[in-house]
């Protein structure tokens, strides 16, 4: 299983415009993702629901999870996406 971490790079965590981002990214990959935070369970990274009630806030690390052929690169792609500052966008 490939696991990454990450620090949330948007001022307001992943709530709105930047959760329906990584959401949006998360769909895409070919491979199941999860993702978690400190203490808290793994959610599917593909729904917005679970992605919005880890209240994920900026600055916070999370972690990213994914197995299967392309798990790598799907990783690759969404700590990008998590890191990103979306504030400005």
């Amino acid at each position: 299983m490939a696991e990454r971490r990450a620090v949330v790079g948007s001022r307001i965590g992943l709530h709105a415009r930047p959760a329906a981002r990584f959401v949006k990214a998360a769909a895409k990959q070919p491979v199941k993702v999860t993702i978690a935070k400190a203490g808290a369970e793994p959610v599917d990274a593909a729904s917005i629901l679970d992605v919005v009630t880890l209240d994920v806030h900026g600055g916070e690390d999370v972690i990213l999870t994914a197995e299967g052929d392309g798990a790598e690169q799907a990783l690759d792609e969404l700590v990008e996406v998590v890191e990103a500052d979306h504030d400005a966008t």
